[in-house]
């Protein structure tokens, strides 16, 4: 018989959106300390959502937490629903009746994430400062366009629309990015074996994040990643926040401060929004700033493996 001593409190909750079922999934495992990184991954390989959060005491008492972040294959250094879902969910247990503001400090493999989270007539979201400006990616290649429309099953001249072109960034983690002409070559994309796989193998990297404008928000994007057992991600705050790259060098920002919504995950059935604040100076990112809301879903306690 397992003792309920030996179980770690659960949550669960829904990112990037207002209503439950909707947005990204995310669990959070809290009184993370004594885990090892084979269960935290073995625990992650169990939700099997697209990540999973363990919370461990702050390694600095100044700050809310210490975070490790696992997709379900492997651990990430950053990623930005969880971050977004975890801060909520912290800020809500002290939280007061009523409208709140509070700052969060999570250390993540990353570095330091602030992040701010409120609640105003009943609506409760945060936003967090990217740990690191999105550049170049350091190896793999840009994705060309032919090897793009083959991996995805759609034609070459699906790919690109006004200044945007393919990239390749990181900002923590990597990621490719394909910009797609219009909304039905968005939801009409598929990875497409091996195609995909030679995709992946020239990039480095076994995630794309494509996009196109329109559809009544500034832009709609889709992620596949099922080398990292993510067929199609319904929101990655991640990949939105070094999008920042990728429309600086698209002549998509103006000097100082835009502001965008992004549109993930509704040709899955999950759909999420995403704030996009970027910051520039000097035609060089400065700032890149992610917001959404959180929904809890539920609640329980999970007894770690063995062994």
């Amino acid at each position: 018989m397992v003792c309920l001593s030996d179980s770690l409190p659960f949550a669960t909750c829904d990112v990037f959106t207002n209503s439950a079922f909707a947005g990204n999934p995310l669990a959070i495992v809290e009184d993370a300390d004594g885990l090892s990184d084979t269960a935290m991954q073995t625990i992650a390989r169990e939700f099997n959502l697209s990540e999973t959060i363990f919370v461990r005491r702050p390694l600095d008492p100044a700050h809310t937490a210490s975070v490790r972040i696992f997709f379900p294959t492997a651990e990430i250094p950053f990623a930005g629903h969880p971050t977004i879902g975890c801060a909520i969910h912290l800020a809500l247990k002290s939280a007061p009746a009523g409208d709140f503001a509070a700052d969060i400090t999570l250390e993540e493999v990353a570095g330091l994430v602030p992040v701010r989270v409120w609640r105003q007539d009943g609506r409760i979201a945060a936003e967090f400062r990217a740990p690191v400006l999105p550049h170049p990616a350091d190896t793999g290649r840009v994705p060309e366009n032919a090897a793009i429309a083959a991996a995805l099953g759609l034609t070459v001249a699906q790919i690109g629309f006004d200044g945007h072109r393919p990239g390749l960034w990181q900002g923590g983690p990597t990621f490719a990015y394909a910009p797609l002409r219009d909304s039905a070559a968005l939801s009409a994309a598929r990875p497409n074996g091996a195609a995909w796989e030679a995709l992946c193998a020239a990039t480095g990297v076994n995630a794309l994040y494509i996009y196109t404008g329109g559809d009544g928000v500034d832009f709609s994007a889709r992620l596949f990643a099922p080398g990292d057992g993510v067929p199609e991600d319904p929101a990655t705050g991640s990949a939105s926040a070094i999008l920042a790259a990728q429309l600086l060098t698209s002549g998509a920002l103006t000097e100082g401060e835009t502001t965008l919504t992004l549109l993930q995950g509704a040709d899955m059935g999950r759909p999420s929004e995403i704030g996009l604040r970027i910051v520039t100076q000097g035609a060089a990112l400065q700032a890149v700033y992610v917001s959404g809301s959180a929904v809890p879903v539920s609640q329980g306690r999970i007894t770690p493996p063995t062994g």
